[in-house]
């Protein structure tokens, strides 16, 4: 894994006049709960605001983003886990929930942030959920991602 090239201050943007709502699953919720911490720590400290909404899984993500577009948001970070197994059901789901977020982003015209983790085992989501002696917070990135997106969205449209 590698964190080369990630932004080196996140939080150095003014959202506050956003609106974000972050949907994330609960599966595997330790990985999740760090998950959402580090993207409500980056939307705390931008001043965006912001509301959590869970719902079963990452499969359902993409139906919930578009009920927050629908309901005025600005931007929605997407969070979940899905770990392979021994079937097929990780590749139907990651693809789902992928391709929906994308579709639901491109049809709203606004962004969201990807923070579903496709991982093989556990541990590669305990590394990655910006929790104690994780590598990386993903939370954190997508929150980022999802903000900086809205704000370069929003100046193109003038």
């Amino acid at each position: 894994m590698s964190g080369t090239g990630a932004p080196q201050n996140p939080t150095a943007v003014d959202a506050s006049d956003l609106t974000v709502v972050i949907v994330a699953g609960t599966w595997h919720d330790t990985i999740t709960d760090g998950l959402i911490a580090g993207a409500q720590r980056v939307l705390d400290a931008t001043g965006a605001r912001h509301r959590l909404v869970r719902v079963p899984g990452s499969f359902e993500l993409a139906v919930t983003a578009q009920a927050a577009f629908a309901g005025g948001a600005d931007a929605v970070v997407a969070l979940g886990v899905i770990i392979r197994g021994g079937t097929p059901h990780f590749d139907f789901v990651a693809a789902a929930a992928t391709d929906g977020l994308t579709r639901v982003a491109l049809d709203a015209g606004k962004p969201i942030g990807f923070g579903v983790l496709t991982l093989d085992d556990e541990q590669q989501g305990l590394d990655r959920a910006g929790l104690d002696g994780s590598t990386e917070d993903k939370g954190a990135e997508a929150a980022d991602a999802a903000v900086r997106t809205a704000l370069v969205v929003r100046g193109l449209r003038g």
